[in-house]
């Protein structure tokens, strides 16, 4: 047998070879309203389910045709089935709904160089959840992450014609983020847009603008990093403009990185005016346009105030699932989504339960809805590897890098249910703190399941998961624990709630009835809204979603807590009742204060 062949079915440690070059925040480029090429289209597909790809380095075997190949041969880049890109593999053919493993994508990219000097970088929106990028038969780099996007650079492989193979796996391990075990669906595949980036040879790699956050609402603040193409170090000018506000400066940056402040009187924010300010930043021949808002959100003792002002977050929380496009999305979705929580009252979202499509807080910012962005650090995971911290972490950044400039985020939630143990303690702290090193501007939390998580402590404000009246049927418990509970700080009902059928009626008392869901929802009203200390309140969730571990009659592989069904149109009685509460609660802050 060829000795190719007997090397990669023996060896073990054929990923070793890929673990280099591998691809963080710090290769992030910035993308908002920059020109791009989309990549998007039919892509050749083809499963691979033993890594047979990686072991064989089939991308370095693509280029000969197979007239030319002197033994038998395992795949051919273009001999996969065409498959849509962005997309899930699970919705593209029901034979790979339930797929997890490894799965090749490739097509041909034509390059044209359009100015001299000019740098080329692919940007991958998302894909779940190990990405290793192949060019022209060489192996360029690795990205881990499911839901936060990459770049790298191709300039110095970039040939008239090339092919480009990228090779995804969606495999469950305890060391990735989310773990092994999760509640919702495990979908793979390039699911976000593709694209190339066209560059000049030295140009803005990050771009953070927010109003200062010192109570004033007099000052917007520029941060810039410059990617600077053999002259690293060298003094710069920066150049800012902002017409509605009639700012034209310029700054010195210096190594690389800098920052200034511009005095001025922003019109603010807020979800009843979401105003946006077209700000355009100038270095060299590269300028970057992106349209921002100017708002502060902080904490004053058990109070969450958005520009001065106590605000209550009338939430919803929400899965990025479809029936049709599984993780995918467009626009007209999430505008969707946006609508049918603002019929429900909502002036805020939770994402649950890693970073949502980027277009989400774009959209948000126009509509006026604040949002919640999560990591998924999710129940179980590996809190005592390095290597997992590592990926959280760079999860984190690269989050924050692509939307620090939305005004609605306001919430960067380090994770969700993690039981309270000294090594995770250890990591949401870091955590914790590399958020706030990175974004100081805005709140971090985390959704607990216990009273006495002793991470509350360190967070800006406490989201609690609790389902009295659903797994603990006794309402007496929720009152009981609100009413000795002193948090000093703001705490949001992140989730409650109980499954409903759509459809299915009966007595209050019968579980999956939607009278049964619409009292679980009365109740939690009750006693929740009486707590001063509640200053938000989101539910799980909007819609239904797919959720294999839930197999009952009722259920069938979905959970069914949704307040509209997976249809996204049928609302269940439980709509009604939360709908009518916000209303309330929206008339009675509309209210001036007493003197």
């Amino acid at each position: 047998m060829d000795e190719k062949v007997v090397t990669h079915i023996h060896s073990e440690s054929y990923l070793e070879q890929y673990e280099t070059k591998r691809l963080d925040h710090q290769s992030l480029v910035f993308r908002t309203n920059r020109p791009v090429e989309s990549l998007n289209g039919r892509w050749y597909f083809s499963v691979d389910p033993y890594d047979t790809g990686l072991r064989a380095n089939w991308p370095k075997d693509s280029l000969s045709p197979y007239w030319e190949k002197g033994t038998p041969w395992d795949y051919g880049w273009d001999e996969g089935e065409l498959v849509p890109v962005p997309s899930c593999w699970n919705t593209v053919d029901p034979k790979y709904h339930y797929y997890e493993g490894s799965a090749w994508y490739a097509r041909r990219v034509h390059y044209q160089p359009q100015q001299p000097g000019e740098r080329v970088f692919l940007r991958v929106g998302a894909a779940n959840y190990d990405t290793k990028i192949f060019l022209n038969g060489a192996y360029l780099g690795y990205h881990q992450g499911g839901s936060t996007p990459f770049c790298l650079e191709l300039t110095a492989y970039l040939q008239e014609d090339n092919l480009l193979q990228l090779c995804v796996n969606n495999e469950r391990f305890i060391e990735r983020l989310p773990g092994r075990n999760t509640d919702w669906f495990n979908y793979g595949g390039l699911y976000r847009d593709v694209e190339l980036i066209r560059l000049p040879s030295s140009f803005i790699q990050q771009l953070a603008i927010y109003l200062v956050p010192d109570g004033k609402f007099s000052s917007i603040k520029v941060e810039v990093e410059l990617n600077q193409a053999g002259q690293a170090g060298a003094d710069e000018m920066v150049y800012l403009e902002v017409p509605e506000l009639d700012i034209s400066v310029k700054s010195l940056v210096t190594g690389g990185r800098g920052e200034f402040t511009v005095q001025c009187q922003p019109e603010l924010w807020r979800p009843e005016n979401p105003k946006l300010y077209q700000c355009f930043v100038t270095y060299r021949e590269d300028t970057i346009e992106d349209r921002v808002g100017f708002r502060q959100i902080e904490t004053r003792g058990t109070e969450l105030l958005l520009n001065g002002e106590p605000i209550f977050l009338r939430g919803i929380c929400v899965h990025e699932d479809d029936g049709e496009l599984g993780k995918t999305t467009t626009e007209a979705r999430i505008r969707r989504m946006f609508s049918d929580a603002q019929e429900l009252g909502c002036n805020f979202v939770r994402l649950a339960h890693y970073p949502h499509s980027e277009l989400a807080a774009e959209i948000a910012d126009e509509v006026g809805i604040l949002l919640w962005e999560e990591l998924p650090v999710y129940w179980t995971i590996d809190f005592t590897n390095t290597e997992t911290y590592r990926d959280a972490e760079n999860q984190l950044l690269e989050l924050i890098k692509r939307d620090v400039n939305r005004s609605s985020v306001i919430i960067w939630s380090i994770g969700n249910e993690n039981a309270d143990t000294d090594d995770r303690l250890q990591f949401m702290r870091q955590l914790l703190h590399a958020a706030k090193k990175q974004d100081p501007t805005r709140m971090v939390a985390a959704a607990c399941i216990v009273e006495g998580d002793r991470l509350a402590h360190d967070l800006d404000l406490i989201g609690i998961n609790e389902y009295y009246g659903w797994y603990n049927p006794d309402f007496s418990g929720l009152t009981q624990l609100l009413k000795n509970w002193q948090p000093g700080k703001p705490v949001i009902v992140s989730e409650t709630g109980a499954d409903a059928l759509a459809g299915y009626h009966g007595p209050a008392t019968e579980m999956f009835t939607e009278e049964y869901m619409a009292r679980v929802y009365q109740r939690q009203i009750a006693i929740t809204r009486e707590v001063d200390y509640i200053a938000g309140f989101s539910p799980w969730i909007l819609y239904d979603f797919r959720a294999p571990r839930r197999q009952n009659r009722f259920q069938q592989g979905y959970n069914r807590k949704g307040l509209i069904a997976d249809d996204k149109r049928t609302r269940k009685l439980a709509f009604r009742v939360l709908q009518a509460y916000y209303r309330q609660r929206q008339a009675a802050d509309r209210l001036p204060l007493a003197d």
